[in-house]
């Protein structure tokens, strides 16, 4: 059984946060877990919030459909962040020769996929 969760508008750039999300793609759900709380990365803790809101989801899937579901034997399937909408800051940074580059603010999209493992 599939279950999934999604955050949108994550403050953060995608780049950062797929560097954490590469760390618990296809791994168990309390090793993921368990590695999210012990990173040191910013963007742990939405992905952490994600996480636990498909293993909820999951849950819930099977209390509707009258089916046992043991937590424990969850595994991440897919783990994607993409880009979200980026915006451009009324601020400047000094560039090189003179010139000046505008800031951006990098938003995030994080949807994380578990499934049963096959008995």
């Amino acid at each position: 059984m599939k279950a999934r969760a999604v955050a949108k508008y994550i403050k953060g750039s995608p780049q950062k946060a797929r560097l954490v999300i590469d760390l618990i793609r296809g791994r168990g759900v309390t090793e993921a877990l368990a590695m999210l709380k012990t990173s040191n990365k910013r963007a742990a803790k939405p992905i952490e919030i994600t996480l636990r809101s498909a293993i909820a989801n999951a849950e819930q899937k099977a209390d509707q459909l009258n089916v046992a579901i043991d937590v424990d034997r969850l595994k991440i399937s897919s783990a994607v962040v993409d880009l979200g909408p980026t915006k451009f800051r009324r601020r400047v940074r000094p560039a090189p020769m003179g010139r000046a580059y505008r800031e951006r603010r990098w938003q995030s999209h994080i949807t994380i996929e578990v499934e049963s493992e096959k008995e």
